[in-house]
């Protein structure tokens, strides 16, 4: 009698607990860059099974992909292994795969390889270049958003000074020009960086070469650079990169490009062999089988609570999201990301204990950018414009600071001090032919 007994507690106490364990919900944040890891991380101590998803099975470092594509430092230094990253949360898993449609009404991811259902969703997939319907140049320019980006740019530069060894005249001029569409951060970083890779490094390896007659060329369609920063950091910055050689061009919008040419509005043809695009973003996300209301640069038009209309259980964060702060919208960088990141998982934790979500508020820390050795600016708080080498200096502490791993941070230190000390950088080779021959 007392061993039926003891079966029939056991019995009614395991079906209690499979029901426990299959009830837990079930949260699958779609994207590893800064606001998808962020969600990740601050989601780990909540009572759910968390799923993160992406094509890759690193987290990249975004900010720091132009110093790879000027060979400051190696690609691995930017790209931290996500499930090194996500080994301590006994409720996390990955899965390296790419979302090809969400459907929102089933609740269901249909993947490269599987279907994922869940019960809470988190949009992250970050940005795309934005090419602006310019003729030719989604085929000949070279985008800077993935590490495979800036990978392939570094092999194309270098390619192009030993290509220049066995040319002259037109030809040679040609392999020597480099132009960066684009003066926001990412075309402001690039044009001093280039700049320095030739000016400091490469005309100690290249003899033969007159490298006085390289040419970095920044185009910007606008009348200023950093144009969401101070008139006056502005100014200081169009400075910087003027007495380092970089020549500026304003008020001209490229036409169209060619593998070896750009062409301008007023039809100023400029040859070149290297084309880099930073002139536009857009959002990048899985095709929702039902329609979702979108904003400018294609982002997904959120709740203040960061939530999908009509669909309370799903979060769009990041570059994805179209998020408003005082009247104005966000512009897309990194620490916008990570607030957004930790402010979903907030709220799903909320949401998980039967409470509802609130607002979203964003704290402006402010905004960087690095011209060149010993010039940076920094937009402090939004309120306090500095430059300069304090400026330079911030922006290295702040970026070691983010950057994930111990080993990661003391490789690149050791990078920059290099270059800093002796101004030497450290890769220099074309280890792959990942370059299109119409990019040549």
């Amino acid at each position: 009698m007392i061993d039926a007994y003891l079966c029939w507690f056991w019995c009614i106490e395991y079906r209690w607990k499979k029901k426990e364990i299959t009830a837990i919900p079930k949260v699958v944040v779609v994207g590893a860059g800064f606001a998808g890891l962020r969600a990740v991380r601050h989601l780990a101590d909540a009572k759910a099974e968390i799923l993160l998803i992406d094509r890759h099975n690193y987290h990249t470092f975004i900010p720091l992909l132009y110093q790879v594509a000027t060979g400051f430092i190696e690609p691995e230094l930017i790209a931290y292994p996500l499930r090194k990253a996500l080994r301590n949360f006994s409720n996390v898993d990955f899965l390296m795969a790419e979302v090809k449609q969400i459907d929102l009404e089933s609740k269901t991811l249909i993947t490269d390889g599987c279907s994922i259902t869940y019960d809470y969703l988190v949009i992250a997939t970050g940005s795309q270049a934005n090419f602006l319907q310019v003729s030719g140049a989604p085929q000949h320019t070279f985008p800077l958003r993935t590490l495979e980006n800036a990978v392939t740019l570094r092999n194309h530069i270098i390619y192009c000074f030993e290509q220049a060894v066995k040319q002259s005249g037109e030809d040679m001029a040609q392999k020597l020009t480099f132009i960066i569409v684009g003066g926001g951060p990412t075309g402001v970083e690039m044009a001093g960086a280039l700049q320095e890779l030739i000016h400091d490094c490469l005309i100690k390896d290249y003899p033969q070469l007159d490298l006085r007659q390289a040419k970095v060329i920044l185009l910007q369609s606008g009348s200023s650079l950093l144009s969401t920063y101070p008139q006056s950091l502005s100014k200081y910055t169009l400075r910087q990169l003027r007495d380092r050689g970089v020549k500026v061009h304003f008020n001209n919008r490229v036409k169209a490009v060619s593998p070896t040419e750009v062409v301008l509005e007023d039809n100023t043809r400029i040859a070149t062999s290297t084309i880099i695009w930073t002139a536009g973003v857009e959002a990048n996300f899985p095709e929702p089988k039902e329609a979702v209301a979108t904003a400018s640069k294609n982002k997904i038009e959120v709740l203040t609570t960061l939530q999908l209309p009509k669909y309370p259980h799903v979060y769009v964060a990041g570059d994805a999201a179209y998020v408003e702060q005082n009247g104005k919208p966000l512009i897309g960088v990194a620490p916008e990301a990570l607030q957004l990141g930790g402010a979903i998982a907030k709220n799903i934790k909320l949401q998980l204990r039967g409470k509802a979500p609130t607002a979203f508020n964003y704290f402006n820390k402010g905004r960087a950018a690095i011209i060149a050795r010993n010039a940076g600016v920094i937009y402090l708080l939004g309120k306090i414009p500095l430059s300069g080498f304090l400026a330079w200096l911030l922006w290295l502490g702040i970026h070691v600071y983010y950057l994930p791993g111990l080993s990661n941070r003391v490789k690149l230190l050791g990078a920059w001090l290099k270059d800093y000390i002796w101004r030497d950088r450290s890769v220099q080779q074309v280890f792959t032919a990942t370059n299109s021959p119409d990019k040549m």
